[in-house]
């Protein structure tokens, strides 16, 4: 692998967990694993997982992700559901807020820039 060239790829990449901040968490227990790949200048991406629950989310930075597995329904605060499966791709806007819920646990990835 060059400097130039990056695979996203969990293989040799570290995993890190968390959990969503108790204030945020709607329902159930969820377990976030990440694996960051790219940390520059502002610019995130990586694979990110989630098993189920459900919790608030308001972001303030562009997000693009690509659900690889499992399935999702993200609620915006207008009640509107979209629903995510594997194969579907979306992009969150800074202003975004509503609440993202892990009916069936679920593989992305994605990209951020702040």
């Amino acid at each position: 692998m060059t400097d130039t060239f990056l695979r996203m790829t969990r293989n040799g990449t570290t995993a890190s967990e968390s959990r969503p901040a108790p204030e945020k968490l709607v329902s159930g227990n969820p377990i976030h694993t990440s694996w960051d790949i790219e940390d520059r200048d502002g610019l995130y991406a990586g694979l990110w997982q989630s098993t189920p629950g459900a919790w608030r989310v308001s972001y303030d930075e562009w997000e693009y992700c690509h659900i690889l597995a499992g399935h999702s329904v993200l609620t915006d605060a207008e009640g509107t559901r979209h629903e995510l499966r594997a194969g579907d791709s979306i992009i969150l806007r800074p202003g975004f807020t509503g609440v993202w819920e892990v009916v069936q646990t679920t593989l992305k990835n994605y990209v951020i820039k702040e």
